[in-house]
């Protein structure tokens, strides 16, 4: 197992590599993809059901194969590297289902606080940026923590691209030593532990942005009626 443990974390390195980059395309595409869906222009809300209906409701192994074997033939002729394919192809897939996720938690904020935002005359911009998304993402974070888990077992799919990732060097390894069990089983654990420094690394930002709020209303709220205390917290965010 020595000899084989140096083998396996050089396919963790591209896992980890392949998880990081596919997170922060998914992240952007989420922003774009509710972006547009609550755009007020119909064309971009249309765009946006597009994006996400296809990418969601689609294998993402037909995807992969899709970007790696199709892509190149006539009359695409668009050729990807397999670790771009990776990225691409996860980043796109669970962005969509980001997108709906934060779309939710946009929903789920009470509109009293779009009525008291714009009775300040705060900005689109400003009215997102800090008061609506901030409380949005209290409810958006834990689901997003198992998207991004799940996106980190969906790097396995990449083996079938030619990509040397964690499963497809735990595959090599089988079919030249046949210790199985003992292979298989230390894969486990290295996407077990994978999976649970994602899940501690959003559980901090949870605690901070749980902080954050807690810190921005104000101390006396317990004294004050819900209008008040409203009116109060928004005019110190919009300071």
């Amino acid at each position: 197992m020595r000899e084989l443990f140096p083998l396996l974390m050089q396919g963790t390195l591209v896992t980890i590599g392949i998880t990081i980059g596919a997170t922060l395309l998914a992240i952007v595409m989420a922003f774009v993809g509710t972006a547009a869906k609550l755009a007020p222009w119909a064309p971009l809300r249309w765009a946006g059901n597009v994006y996400v209906e296809v990418f969601r409701g689609t294998s993402l192994l037909v995807q992969l194969f899709w970007f790696f074997f199709v892509l190149p033939l006539p009359p695409f002729r668009i050729e990807l590297t397999p670790l771009t394919v990776a990225i691409v192809g996860l980043g796109l897939h669970y962005g969509a289902y980001g997108s709906e996720i934060l779309r939710g938690a946009l929903r789920s904020v009470s509109g009293g606080q779009f009525e008291a935002a714009l009775a300040l005359n705060l900005s689109p911009l400003t009215r997102m940026r800090r008061i609506v998304l901030p409380q949005a993402m209290i409810n958006a974070l834990p689901p997003a923590t198992n998207l991004m888990i799940e996106l980190l077992k969906g790097t396995s799919l990449v083996s079938l691209i030619t990509l040397s990732d964690l499963t497809f060097r735990a595959r090599q390894l089988d079919e030249a030593t046949f210790k199985t069990a003992e292979i298989f089983g230390l894969t486990l654990v290295i996407y077990f532990v994978l999976a649970q420094c994602i899940a501690t690394l959003m559980r901090y930002f949870e605690r901070r942005v749980n902080h954050g709020i807690a810190n921005s209303r104000p101390r006396s709220a317990a004294r004050l009626d819900n209008g008040t205390v409203m009116s109060r917290f928004l005019q110190r965010v919009a300071r």
